[in-house]
């Protein structure tokens, strides 16, 4: 037997807020049934959802678990975008030979990996 992943679930003080935030990375539309004040919210994603749940519990260490997002732009470039969008740079791990990634941060502190746009990418990465 086998089993796929249906949804990947992340704690948020406000879901409806922070999928907005993800609606606009992952450019996706929002559900017709997400409302402010939902318990949860969700974000369609390439045959997952991202689901985001209430929970008003601080984040006090690193998530256990991320995304690691590939850009349709190069890396440098949606880096740029995201930060207007809200997120934050929480590690640099870009390599002065153009490889690497960059470790950012949601507007509530999840992080997620910026790595290389597939035209940025060679055989040897």
């Amino acid at each position: 037997m086998t089993s796929r992943v249906r949804t990947v679930t992340f704690d948020a003080h406000n879901p409806y807020e922070l999928a907005g935030f993800w609606l606009q990375v992952l450019k996706a539309e929002r559900p017709d049934d997400d409302h402010p004040g939902d318990p949860y919210a969700s974000v369609p994603a390439d045959g997952v959802t991202v689901l985001f749940e209430q929970n008003n519990d601080e984040k006090v260490v690193k998530n256990r678990a991320h995304l690691d997002l590939v850009p349709e732009t190069t890396r440098d470039e949606e880096v740029a975008w995201l930060l207007t969008l809200g997120a934050t740079v929480a590690h640099d791990r870009r390599d002065a030979d153009g490889k690497g990634w960059v470790v950012m941060q949601d507007p509530e502190g999840n992080e997620f990996c910026i790595l290389r746009g597939e035209a940025e990418r060679t055989t040897d990465s």
